[in-house]
């Protein structure tokens, strides 16, 4: 049986070359354009939560504000600033909290070795800021640690572009640098990373040292901000609001009031940059399908055709004892061995496209992010799925027509 249908599927293929033939071409296009606009989607997706994560993993910055609210009494406009004290405070008192880290901050940090100088902002925070702003030492180097807070130590982290300007063609780790006057030894390196989320700048163009040695340097008595990190994001709100009870009651000021502090919620960010990726991922397949769909039209006015030429053949088979579901799985079979040829063409110029791309290994400028396409199985599966609907529904309703021909009337057509 499956020998008839692919010689009869052989004759009618040389008998409508041209139309099978862009008909093929139009379903390998769609299935084409599907698997590259859903690989090169999920890829800028993925580098543009990585890009947000480079800034801050799961973290909520918290920084002072002012009052707007009259609370007991006190008035509006009053300035609430943190210290080191409200980091100790929290640890106690708020529950669910993996790490916190004081930042000290200061613009215009000057950094000089005997052959480059350069100026930056810089930071003051304990070993926790490692893990929550993915500041990950390159290898050879590492992060201040709890030793280098305790005894004050003057050792520094750079950012790697700042480590590349200030040491270019050497390894920066273990040397002296000069800053603000005063010697510091480079302990680590950050590895480079993407970052499309800024605080005071990248973290490449940062120098880190322990907050005790920042503190001592520089005479600061209020933290610019503090950085936390709950064990579970899924205990954010609970974190967030806590840490604003304890510090409301702490300042007097109304835990309603959205002046009073500001959080920089990390995680929030995370799960709306997730959804806006399933949108985008969505919006793309929804242009790639009625792409495909218009092909699909394409394989039934073909299959239309083969009906109308081969109606006679049609009237021969029914007459000869030939069942409705004979006639009908002929032609569907020719409908989805259309797509599927088609789409297997496509699929193939899909995956070397993608495959040439990831070979190029692109790391600047818009290469960062459309230079990681994502090819998975679910997006080839998806679209094999797809393919198969449509060369069925287009094939079907052309098979319907054939199989409720009656054999007289389809003897007499000429």
């Amino acid at each position: 049986m499956w020998r008839i249908l692919i010689s009869e599927f052989i004759q009618d293929l040389r008998n409508q070359k041209l139309r099978t033939f862009l008909t093929v071409i139009a379903i390998a296009w769609g299935t084409f354009a599907v698997i590259l606009l859903l690989a090169f989607g999920q890829g800028v997706g993925n580098k543009m939560l990585e890009g947000m994560l480079g800034a801050g993993n799961q973290v909520m910055m918290i920084y002072g504000g002012q009052t707007s609210i009259n609370h007991d009494g006190l008035g509006i406009g009053r300035r609430i600033r943190f210290t080191e004290d409200d980091i100790r405070l929290i640890e106690q008192t708020v529950p669910h909290i993996e790490y916190i880290s004081p930042q000290y901050g200061r613009y215009g940090m000057n950094l000089r070795t005997e052959s480059a100088t350069t100026n930056t902002y810089g930071e003051g925070v304990n070993p926790g800021f490692e893990i929550m702003r993915t500041m990950y030492p390159a290898a050879g180097g590492r992060f201040i640690n709890e030793m280098d807070v305790a005894e004050q130590r003057r050792v520094v982290f750079l950012g790697n572009e700042i480590a590349e300007r200030l040491f270019p063609r050497e390894d920066a780790v273990g040397k002296q640098v000069m800053l603000d006057g005063v010697p510091f030894v480079v302990v680590g390196v950050m590895q480079k990373k993407m970052q499309t989320s800024m605080n005071n700048g990248p973290d490449a163009n940062r120098a880190i040292m322990p907050y005790t040695t920042f503190r001592n340097m520089y005479s600061h008595r209020f933290l610019g901000s503090i950085l936390v990190r709950p064990t579970d994001p899924q205990q954010q709100e609970l974190v967030k609001s806590e840490i604003t009870r304890v510090l409301s009651r702490k300042y007097q000021f109304d835990p309603a009031d959205p002046e009073a502090i500001g959080i920089w919620d990390f995680i929030e960010e995370e799960k709306i940059s997730r959804m806006v990726g399933t949108g985008v991922t969505i919006f793309l397949f929804a242009v790639g399908f009625f792409t495909l769909l218009i092909a699909g039209v394409g394989v039934a006015n073909i299959m239309y055709v083969i009906v109308k030429e081969r109606t006679r053949e049609i009237g021969i088979k029914k007459a000869l004892g030939a069942k409705k579901i004979h006639i009908t799985t002929q032609f569907s079979f020719e409908s989805l061995l259309i797509s599927f040829i088609g789409g297997g063409l496509g699929i193939i110029g899909a995956v070397g496209l993608i495959e040439l791309v990831l070979s190029l290994n692109l790391q600047d400028g818009a290469g960062e992010f459309l230079g990681q396409p994502v090819l998975s199985e679910s997006v080839v599966l998806i679209t094999v799925g797809v393919l198969t609907v449509i060369g069925f529904i287009a094939g079907v309703f052309p098979a319907r027509k054939a199989s409720e021909l009656e054999p007289v009337e389809s003897l007499r057509y000429e």
